[in-house]
């Protein structure tokens, strides 16, 4: 299972649209609600009612085969959140020293609700760290 929480349609509506961006760079363009269903861990049917609301609001549209992909706006949103899990994921892995599996676990919940102050701080921390290593 990937990030999905289950209050808030805010959040899991990023984790939807963070899952297709990762299932994209597997596989462009041959994305299925099902795939999904497989990688967050949920049944079918909730993909598929949450993808008609991700269709109707403009973040998803469908190719020719039905194949899920994102439009600019739900790219945007995707990479947003990918971007913080990732940082997050990274700060927790390498400043507290946790396993890769719970920092992964933490930054699922982190990454709905962080500001973006304290992100692109933790940004900052991480980048003066890496040089300080480097240099």
């Amino acid at each position: 299972m990937w990030c999905m929480k289950k209050e808030g349609m805010k959040e899991s509506r990023e984790d939807y649209l963070e899952t297709i961006l990762i299932l994209n760079k597997k596989s462009p363009g041959d994305v299925r609600p099902v795939d999904i269903a497989h990688h967050l861990g949920i049944t079918k049917p909730s993909v598929t009612r949450a993808m008609t609301e991700l269709e109707k609001d403009g973040h998803i549209k469908r190719n020719e085969k039905g194949r899920l992909l994102l439009t600019e706006s739900g790219k945007e949103i995707a990479e947003n959140v990918y971007e913080k899990h990732q940082v997050i994921t990274k700060l927790f892995s390498t400043c507290a020293n946790v396993s890769e599996e719970t920092a992964e676990s933490d930054a699922c919940k982190v990454e709905h609700v962080i500001s973006e102050e304290t992100f692109q701080g933790i940004k900052n921390y991480l980048d003066t760290m890496k040089k300080s290593v480097e240099g």
